[in-house]
């Protein structure tokens, strides 16, 4: 084997580059999507922090199940403009114990299944409050992290966001728009800030957990096979382009990775 073709086997072998000494934060850690990405991350030797809004026993418990040494759990909720003080504490304290953030994953988010001509149930305050809590908290968020990512010099943002945001089609219209809202931030953050940090949205489709309310895997999996793959998306394949945006992915920036089995062909 040449000296090339043995660099570039060692670069993708077991996954791509390791992630050890890296400080991933991930939002909405303690449950569904957000726990998965925990998991994977800390597979990959990275050191998590579990952002969690109420679900502090789930991330204590999630915590204690990894590998490697060092994780913690803090509070991060999305509400912005009421938790400013709590994020700069967040900020100070990571600011002391790591100098920086190498990944920030924004999973935590909020919905509720409205059909979409119910206008009755979704009115403004809920639209706002969905679209608010899923786009402004996550941009509240990135913002509050943005000294620390830059400290690291070669950071990326995962924003997971959904394939509502491009086919209007999913649990309520805040909802897709809130998703949209997110992957035209992700554009203009990673337009704004290229040097020393990438910007990815993840859209997957309806994925195997229990996010939206009613729905039932008999409903998930009945969409799943009418999609050229056949198959439902679980946390774990969203965890995994997770990973590939942090490894692999080095020259993606400002665009979504759909992973949706076919669903929107």
């Amino acid at each position: 084997m040449s000296e090339s073709e043995s660099s570039f086997a060692g670069r993708f072998d077991h996954g791509g580059r390791s992630l050890a000494n890296r400080i991933a934060v991930v939002t909405g850690g303690s449950s569904g999507i957000g726990a998965a990405c925990v998991r994977a991350l800390a597979e990959q030797g990275a050191t998590v922090v579990i952002g969690y809004n109420c679900g502090a026993d789930r991330a204590e418990a999630l915590r204690d199940s990894l590998p490697g040494s060092g994780h913690r759990c803090m509070p991060i909720p999305l509400s912005g403009e009421t938790n400013a003080n709590r994020y700069e504490a967040l900020i100070a304290e990571l600011s002391a114990s790591s100098g920086k953030v190498d990944i920030l994953v924004n999973s935590a988010g909020f919905t509720k299944r409205i059909p979409h001509t119910d206008l009755d149930t979704l009115d403004p305050a809920l639209f706002n409050e969905i679209l608010v809590t899923n786009a402004g908290g996550t941009f509240a968020v990135t913002r509050a992290f943005m000294p620390l990512l830059r400290a690291s010099g070669d950071a990326v943002v995962v924003n997971i966001s959904s394939v509502s945001a491009f086919t209007g089609a999913g649990s309520n219209i805040a909802y897709c728009a809130s998703k949209a809202a997110l992957d035209t931030m992700t554009k203009s953050f990673a337009r704004a800030f290229g040097h020393g940090i990438r910007f990815l949205s993840v859209s997957p489709a309806s994925v195997d957990t229990d996010f939206v309310g009613g729905r039932n895997r008999e409903e998930l999996a009945s969409k799943a096979a009418k999609t050229p793959l056949g198959r439902i998306v679980t946390p774990e394949d969203v965890a995994d382009a997770v990973i590939a945006c942090a490894t692999h992915l080095r020259t993606a920036t400002g665009t979504h990775i759909v992973i949706d089995g076919g669903h929107t062909l």
